[in-house]
């Protein structure tokens, strides 16, 4: 029998959370409980017990079915991260459940190893997504040390109010077990900073057609992410204009404020010369949305996406009298069809809180752990993740099913072939060109990334290739260079250069195309070119 055994009871498709019965040598172990059906526990519990349970971060299909598993399980303990343990009790509807778990809950300092068990040690480690958010690694020591990782959501890219999670601090480990979300699969995202530039870009156009704009987003987490890039933003420093949230926004942007000293130090910084949220003063305003009057200047809502927020009395009146734009992420346009109206639009955007798959592959090459198993994202871009051939090639790759017990069994030959020490001294590096019909491809090692000298290399994904003897170059195009043809690009007549143009969407009421989703070259006589400002 193998030391390592996973049983899925949950993978974050369909709706359901994620939760996961991890066996290390005669040790079981929870990672993260958001489950909303909590049979299959019920039915584990009668077999076995818990060394305790691992809530990874503050959002729902992770921690939900926390309080009621404290019902399955009286005396399990719950370990996670201080800001973590304080975020919780917005997870649950249901405070006075929630505080019956409070004696129970075991918060961790990042980076402390604590024997839980005799032979089971653990180690939280900061995960970039969300103020709070861990990862953590799990040894069991055994005839040997058997080592796992479980990622819970993760993000490398340093956002607003969160600093991304660091490759540096898995330098050197001997990793056998990788549990990873991949909830982007193979899909690439533009830099952060690109992202939260067409963001702003979009709601700026839609502010000056007239829109107002809606965004549902979760209590804690995106909301406040948008709230910080409005507020410091230079291009809404300043703006006359107000935005609005609700209650169970405004629950987190206040626990935000009492966890100010876990942030990071810009953002207390910030914090020193005016409010991160709340402000009626200084432009733009921040209020709560019970005070928002009936002007019909264009404004800025966020509602909690888990309440029936359509049927605010505070915002039903301005939905059926004013033209809104509702802001949906991109992979998530189920909607309720009752919100279709004459006078609401919809368009996606991208503020991306998980890794693509430069990301993800990145964190996998830096750990060549020999097992890899796939969890949180749709069935196919996981199924499209493993089949990468940089990965099925080096690893053992996992795509389990929900109640399908996993046994991961361990080769030291396998471990020694992927942990040898020269894999990361690839100097100069080394790649492979493939001629493929109307292109050709320049595959190189994932080493290179490790040099400083790659963010500003890869800043914006394109890259500029010329002749200089019998060497060919290549280098990054820059942001800079790239605004610059945008705005040569622009003086083309067509969709992408209208003003009206946002989210692949025409937004012009007196065009033939309204509300429509056209293709960026399209064309119609209500053309209006983007002002020299967006």
């Amino acid at each position: 029998m193998s030391e390592i055994e996973c049983i899925p009871l949950g993978i974050g498709q369909n709706g359901e959370g994620v939760c996961l019965d991890l066996r290390l040598g005669h040790y079981h172990f929870l990672l993260d409980c958001g489950l909303k059906d909590l049979s299959s526990l019920k039915a584990l519990s009668k077999h076995h017990t818990w060394s305790g349970v691992f809530c990874s971060h503050a959002h729902a299909d992770h921690s939900r079915g926390i309080p009621e598993l404290q019902a399955i399980s009286p005396d399990l303990r719950i370990f996670t991260t201080e800001v973590t343990a304080c975020l919780l009790p917005l997870t649950s509807p249901n405070t006075s459940i929630l505080s019956s778990i409070f004696p129970f809950l075991s918060p961790l300092k990042y980076g402390e190893t604590s024997e839980i068990e005799p032979n089971l040690f653990i180690k939280l480690l900061p995960a970039g997504h969300l103020p709070g958010a861990a990862s953590i690694w799990l040894t069991y020591a055994g005839d040997r040390d058997y080592n796992v990782l479980y990622t819970g959501d993760f993000l490398i890219s340093n956002s607003r109010l969160v600093q991304g999670l660091k490759l540096e601090q898995f330098r050197g480990s001997n990793l056998d077990v990788l549990i990873i979300e991949g909830s982007f699969g193979t899909i690439k995202h533009p830099h952060r900073r690109t992202q939260e530039h067409n963001l702003i870009q979009q709601i700026n156009q839609a502010i000056a057609l007239g829109y107002s704009v809606l965004f549902p987003v979760p209590k804690v987490g995106i909301g406040q992410e948008i709230l910080m890039l409005l507020r410091s933003h230079h291009a809404f420093t300043g703006k006359d204009l107000d935005i609005w949230i609700d209650a169970g926004i405004g629950k987190g942007c206040d626990l935000y404020m009492e966890l100010l000293s876990y942030l990071p130090s810009s953002v207390q910084n910030f914090s020193q010369h005016q409010s991160l949220f709340w402000d009626n003063r200084i432009c733009p305003r921040i209020q709560p949305l019970e005070l928002i009057n009936s002007s019909q200047s264009p404004s800025i809502i966020l509602v909690d996406r888990d309440t029936d927020w359509q049927d605010n009395p505070n915002l039903a009146f301005n939905l059926r009298d004013n033209p809104y734009l509702i802001f949906i992420p991109d992979r998530e346009t189920k909607l309720k069809t009752e919100l279709i109206e004459k006078n609401i639009s919809f368009v996606t955007y991208l503020l991306a809180e998980h890794c693509d798959v430069a990301g993800t592959t990145q964190l996998i090459h830096n750990l060549k752990p020999q097992h890899i198993v796939f969890m949180h994202g749709d069935s196919n871009y996981l199924a499209d993740l493993a089949n990468l051939d940089e990965l099925s090639n080096k690893y053992h790759i996992h795509c389990p099913a929900i109640g399908i017990p996993l046994e991961l069994p361990l080769r030291d030959s396998f471990h020694l072939l992927n942990h040898g020490s020269n894999l990361n001294q690839l100097s100069p590096y080394t790649g492979e060109l493939a001629e493929l019909n109307s292109a050709i491809m320049l595959t190189l090692p994932i080493e290179v990334t490790s040099d400083s000298r790659w963010f500003n290399f890869s800043d914006t994904g394109l890259i500029e290739a010329k002749w200089q003897g019998e060497d060919l170059l290549i280098r990054g195009v820059t942001q800079r260079e790239l605004l610059n043809e945008q705005s040569e690009e622009n003086d083309i007549a067509s969709c992408q250069s209208c003003r009206f143009y946002i989210g692949q969407r025409c937004l012009n009421r007196s065009s033939p195309l309204s509300g429509l989703k056209v293709s960026f070259d399209g064309y119609c006589l209500r053309f209006e070119k983007i002002p020299q400002e967006y």
